[in-house]
């Protein structure tokens, strides 16, 4: 299946399961039950690297499966992994939670908050406002936006209501025609996704290319093939703020130890094999 049709079918399947949900639950019955004690910026502060010296941070994702890679990890326990890697020096959790596509389930964003205290990114397809209010209303700190379904006035728009709730929107880029809409929409995080929407390939060279062009103020994460040191010793390099690392650590025997290699290298020690 191609880029264009399997973002499609995500679209069709996510408006379906919302339309379900707002349904079940309306979302003025979501807005009474969010409890936000802190404006938007959670996310933005604890993935901001503080210059080229500073050590890259990390937000680590709880992801099960992936269409491009398959089952990744049927048993994963949402609420551990968060834990572990909070215990292991992630500076942010993502959990991926769309359910027909990456076997996630919104559920885990309400068992996590409670054990955690790092900022939580909700990474699903929003395709309606009703997902970021059911988002706030779990407890998320973050929502995640995609450039490729997304029309500069859908983003601002999005952006502007993920504020106005408390929470940072993540806005996800693939190449440079996406960058300009996601910058004058207002983004103030952007992720550069290393996998092509054409070709599912990954190439590192994605993030290299595209973050010299993000302006200073915008917290710049680098996405998706990052699984050794040496990726992050050759973005310490860069003006790149962050990494999101998922499948690394979802197919890992020992996570832990992954984690501390990879964590080694974002500081600027010694590239090793994890």
């Amino acid at each position: 299946m191609s880029g264009p049709d399997f973002l499609a079918r995500i679209v069709a399947d996510r408006r379906r399961r919302v339309a379900e949900m707002s349904e079940a639950v309306p979302a003025h019955v979501l807005r009474g039950r969010i409890v936000r004690t802190e404006p938007a910026g959670r996310l933005e502060r604890a993935l901001r690297r503080g210059g080229e010296s500073g050590a890259i941070k990390m937000l680590c994702e709880v992801k099960r499966a992936s269409p491009s890679k398959g089952l990744l990890n049927e048993h994963v326990d949402p609420v551990a992994t968060a834990k572990l890697y909070e215990a292991h020096g992630a500076a942010a959790v993502s959990l991926v939670t769309e359910p027909d596509h990456f076997r996630g389930d919104p559920e885990w964003m309400n068992a996590v908050r409670p054990h955690v205290r790092l900022p939580l990114l909700m990474k699903d397809f929003v395709v309606d406002s009703y997902q970021i209010v059911d988002a706030a209303a779990r407890g998320a700190d973050a929502v995640l936006l995609l450039a490729a379904l997304l029309s500069e006035a859908e983003m601002a728009r999005f952006i502007g209501e993920a504020r106005l709730l408390g929470l940072d929107a993540l806005v996800e880029i693939h190449d440079e025609d996406e960058l300009g809409p996601a910058l004058r929409a207002g983004a103030s995080i952007v992720g550069i996704n290393n996998r092509s929407l054409r070709t599912f390939e990954v190439s590192l060279e994605t993030s290299v290319r595209l973050l010299p062009r993000l302006p200073e103020h915008v917290v710049a994460v680098a996405e998706s093939g990052l699984s050794r040191p040496e990726d992050l010793a050759r973005l310490r390099g860069t003006r790149c703020d962050a990494v999101l690392m998922g499948e690394v650590f979802m197919t890992s025997a020992d996570p832990a130890a992954t984690l501390a290699a990879l964590g080694a290298a974002a500081r600027g020690g010694a590239a090793r094999g994890a």
